[in-house]
């Protein structure tokens, strides 16, 4: 008992390092990975060669289809291409398998020790992040040994070596144990390597051993159809192709895995070096084979899963992908994407304010609708940002997390104002039929232009993080609340002038006007904390 659960714990430190690699390697590289992925889209050589050098990176194929499918679920990448840098990510996790397979035990401790080193000292920089991968890496070239180590007794027990010696010639049986050995271990990798020790021990014969091997690609692509589960539409059109293409392989070599094995066997190598092998060619021979059937494949994705329908009217959020959050650059840009939509309903919101004012009383339901919409995305923002392993964030990065958490704020409280202040005009104005008059509805609509302007500015500030621009902004509320001192003046003295309508609506007018002098500040906020850059932030913006 003792023994399998040394084996499990192994496995588990296998598992835990990737994922401080993958962690690691995304935070400081992430949005260059990005770039890469994005730039190799066009050429289907490129796309499969950026597969094998992102999984190289990584340490895992399942993190580059993690990675590739929130590119495709976001409208970032396209299908075809997706799926042929996902061929080149199953080369690539072959490769890192076979050279992780090589006695690197000595590094083990040397990376521990030097990631530690950077990691404890410089941990939100460039150079502690590379010494958490470190760590990982060092905890994989570990886990290996200990896996190796602790199945060797397992295998020597009488019980086990009975359950395996069924394993004796049917080929379908042995690729599903695979599959499960490779889902169970949440990596193929581990799958593979205790295939091969399995084989060394001569617990199984070679020929079951290539199945299991088969079986266990194929269980790598039903555990990145699981981690998609939850995807959209596209992201889930993603791992269903790469799971395609994993069974079309195991339908293809598993017949001829009885001529296969004996002539392999003969090979001057020992089983143990032959599974691993194996395992390589496998998977650059399927992959090169399929690379031209990408195109081909994708439609047939499109047409096996639609598109995804709404089940209601209510806006949702579109680019909050939680597999983005261990990569702090590509979760920022995705929250600021969602909160660039938030401006779109204040948008709307506006525009249909003017609806109010001129009349229209049904238009205050739809500013309700949009003020819980504008509520929907904040709650989404603040909970995917929070989500966020703040305190290990870079200074820069921790700056922008802070803008984008006031930016959606600033909006929601926005979205409250406008709701409120549409309510006022439906209950003091239209209920009551009592009308602006001619100037003073001429000068809100004017207020009400200047603002939609404001916030277009604003939107613009906080995406670009441009100085000049951030000035405009800031120029242009000082001109806003002049222009509503000089209104407010202009209001007074219709009143002095016994003006009937300007009466019945004057505390609807002034509170119009404070409210929209708080909608301005709440939108030309993002200009002040752009231009409290540090003057050495500034030039190499």
């Amino acid at each position: 008992m003792l023994t399998l659960l040394n084996l499990l714990s192994a496995v588990a430190l296998l598992v835990w390092g990737t994922h401080i690699v993958r962690s690691g390697i995304m935070r400081v590289f992430g949005a260059d990975l990005r770039r890469v992925l994005s730039r190799s889209i066009d050429k289907k050589p490129m796309a499969f060669l950026a597969g094998i050098g992102v999984t190289a990176l990584v340490q895992s194929s399942n993190a580059t289809t993690l990675l590739v499918t929130s590119f495709v679920a976001q409208g970032l990448m396209g299908l075809t291409p997706a799926l042929v840098t996902i061929l080149g990510a199953d080369v690539g996790t072959a490769l890192m398998a076979r050279i992780l397979t090589f006695d690197l035990s000595w590094l083990s401790p040397l990376f521990i020790l030097f990631g530690v080193i950077f990691f404890l000292g410089r941990k939100q920089s460039r150079a502690g992040q590379l010494g958490r991968a470190s760590i990982g890496l060092g905890l994989i070239l570990l886990a290996l040994q200990l896996i190796v180590e602790a199945a060797r007794p397992i295998t020597q027990a009488s019980g086990v070596q009975v359950i395996f010696s069924s394993l004796t010639g049917d080929i379908l049986l042995d690729a599903l144990i695979g599959a499960v050995f490779a889902i169970i271990s949440y990596s193929s990798l581990a799958a593979v390597l205790i295939t091969a020790t399995l084989t060394a021990t001569n617990v199984i014969s070679f020929q079951v051993a290539l199945c299991l091997v088969v079986g266990a690609n194929l269980g790598s692509g039903l555990l990145a159809m699981i981690n998609n589960s939850g995807s959209n539409a596209a992201g889930k059109r993603v791992a269903l192709g790469s799971l395609l293409f994993k069974f079309i392989g195991c339908i293809i070599v598993l017949p001829f895995i009885h001529v296969l094995a004996p002539q392999l066997d003969r090979l001057p190598v020992n089983d143990e070096e032959l599974v691993i092998f194996f395992h390589v060619f496998y998977n650059l021979i399927r992959c090169l084979v399929m690379v031209p059937f990408a195109g081909p494949m994708a439609s047939l994705c499109q047409r096996l899963i639609a598109d995804d329908t709404e089940s209601d009217a209510r806006i949702k959020p579109k680019h909050l992908d939680r597999s983005s959050l261990d990569t702090p650059a590509l979760a920022l840009v995705n929250a600021a994407r969602e909160t660039l939509r938030m401006g779109d309903v204040l948008e709307q919101m506006l525009n249909t304010f003017n609806n109010v004012m001129h009349g229209q009383p049904r238009e205050d339901r739809v500013i309700r609708r949009l003020d819980d919409d504008v509520d929907v995305l904040y709650t989404a923002i603040k909970l995917y940002l929070a989500r966020m392993p703040k305190e290990d964030l870079p200074e820069a990065e921790a700056k922008r997390w802070a803008e984008i958490i006031e930016m959606a704020l600033n909006l929601e409280q926005a979205g409250d104002v406008l709701e409120r202040m549409s309510g006022d005009v439906a209950d003091k104005s239209l209920a009551t039929q009592r009308a602006f008059s001619p100037e003073g509805l001429q000068e809100l609509e004017a207020m009400q232009e200047k603002l939609k302007a404001n916030l277009q500015l604003s939107l613009s500030v906080f995406l670009s993080q441009d100085i000049n621009s951030a000035k405009k902004l800031r120029r242009a509320k000082h001109r806003f609340r002049m222009l509503n001192r000089r209104y407010s003046h202009a209001h007074v003295n219709r009143l002095h002038q016994q003006n009937v309508q300007s009466i019945e609506t004057s505390s609807l007018h002034l509170g119009l006007l404070g409210d929209m002098n708080r909608l301005n500040s709440l939108f030309c906020a993002v200009a002040y904390s752009v231009l409290e850059q540090p003057p050495e932030e500034r030039e190499e913006e």
